[in-house]
């Protein structure tokens, strides 16, 4: 089915044309169709799968009805919980819009804010931003809401993640009441959906996978390792495959640092995004990564949303995260849009629990093969299909009198041999003790008893002399 047949307009379909894609993804199929109508829409998808188009397209079509926007007035809202999210939706914005008169700007933390504002002064048909940064210009009259005609949060579940519901609460309360409002998601969590009954009307509820699930075009293997052989195995993999472009992932930003340090010292082109790098830092990096100059790009879990590589062939965990969702966020940045990737993890015995959180999430096994050389001391528990581990042991049953103690084996002794005189005193009556011996008074329990102090010879009880 062609894109034309979703009720597009030609010149959106002359610009899906030029990107190279002929026929909608399942979530664009679905959700299309009901954004061009009006409809409220609740969607989710797994990564990778077209998420954006599948509402930058009909927000544009539907903007075209209306009148351009004025100075500093906003017609369309688009939240995103990352500046590089944000910077991939504004690149979709501008492509699909090639042929339309409408106009777009980008706002996001970490960069200046005088241009962002001088931008905003001619008005924004479309406005992709941060949730922080907007509201810096909102507190500065750079922006205003009462033209707004439609909302969208794009990846509304790794906003709540990482603490933006107060900010979006906020915003919200800014916006005008009738407007079109679109919500996005890789999953739907309890919290995403009570964010949703209270911003959508009758929405349309599109979900077009299993949830938490990873794509069939991406294979998932694992390389037990100890922690400190992790760096070596990694530049091997990279060398041995000759791996031009590999997004490897760290659960910290020192040690994406020291890692990137490590892959440069053999000689592997390697740089590293995180929190704490600059912006122009970090988009001279993916540009670098993007064109092939970077031959690994290692970065936090900060780039797992806002990274859009074309046929990304590798992502590598270096460390597994520590919330096993963020398993499927990071290994979605390979297999996109129907390409062949590979998710390789690295990982140690003190990453079984979070290993085991993993397989029982996406509900399958990870292969695991040991690298010659690199062999573990200790390895990992072997995983059962649907990810769940072998079962445990069952406890010896508890003593039937009922006294809640487990039934000692009694040992006799052999033939020949004397008793020990543990068994030969067996069901013998202790010796009683005097429990209170000199009619002493018994010590508090858990201290042992004081000694009498010896009278002084002053007969005061104190010292005689005091230093």
């Amino acid at each position: 089915m062609p894109f034309a047949s979703l009720g597009l307009s030609p010149e959106l379909a002359r610009a899906v044309a030029d990107k190279g894609y002929s026929t909608p993804s399942p979530i664009q199929d679905k959700a299309i169709p009901a954004i061009l109508e009006g409809k409220d829409v609740m969607a989710a998808a797994q990564t990778g799968t077209g998420k954006t188009a599948g509402f930058t397209l009909p927000m544009l079509q539907n903007l075209t009805r209306g009148p351009r926007a004025r100075s500093n007035r906003v017609r369309a809202l688009v939240l995103t919980p990352t500046r590089e999210l944000a910077a991939q939706v504004a690149e979709s914005v501008k492509a699909y819009g090639q042929n339309l008169p409408l106009r777009s700007v980008v706002v996001f933390g970490g960069v200046s804010i005088n241009p962002q504002m001088q931008a905003l002064r001619r008005g924004a048909d479309v406005l992709v931003a941060t949730p922080g940064r907007l509201l810096d210009l909102y507190s500065q009259n750079a922006v205003r809401f009462e033209d707004l005609e439609l909302l969208v949060l794009d990846e509304a579940d790794r906003m709540l993640d990482m603490g933006f519901i107060r900010d979006i609460r906020k915003i919200l309360a800014l916006l005008p009441k009738r407007r079109q409002n679109l919500l996005f998601s890789a999953t739907f969590s309890g919290e995403i959906r009570d964010l949703a009954r209270g911003l959508l009307n009758n929405p349309v509820e599109v979900d077009v996978s299993p949830r938490n699930s990873t794509a069939r075009t991406v294979s998932q293997r694992l390389h037990p390792v100890d922690k400190n052989r992790k760096p070596a195995l990694l530049s091997k993999l990279i060398r041995d495959n000759n791996w031009h472009q590999v997004l490897v992932f760290t659960r910290t930003k020192h040690g994406a640092n020291r890692l990137a340090q490590k892959l440069e010292r053999d000689g592997i082109e390697a740089a590293a995004i995180h929190g704490n790098k600059s912006q122009g830092a970090r988009t001279k990096a993916l540009a670098g990564f993007k064109d092939g100059t970077v031959q690994a790009l290692v970065a936090t879990d900060i780039a797992a949303r806002g990274l859009d590589i074309h046929q990304l062939p590798q992502v590598v965990n270096f460390d597994l995260p520590q919330v096993a969702e963020d398993y499927v966020h990071r290994i979605g940045r390979t297999g996109r849009a129907g390409a062949e990737g590979q998710a390789i993890s690295l990982v140690s015995a003190e990453e079984a629990k979070l290993l085991k959180a993993i397989e029982k999430l996406i509900q399958q096994p990870i292969e695991r093969i040991v690298m010659p050389g690199f062999e573990p001391q200790e390895t990992l528990p072997a995983s059962q299909p649907g990810g769940q581990e072998k079962p445990k042991a069952q406890p010896r049953r508890s003593n039937p009198s009922g006294n809640g103690q487990r039934r000692r084996e009694e040992s006799k002794p052999r033939n020949g041999e004397a008793p020990s005189r543990r068994q030969a005193n067996r069901g013998k009556p202790k010796p009683k003790t005097n429990a209170n011996p000199a009619g002493q008074k018994p010590a508090a329990e858990g201290k042992p008893a004081q000694r009498r102090r010896r009278p002084s010879r002053s007969g005061t009880g104190q010292n005689a002399n005091k230093s």
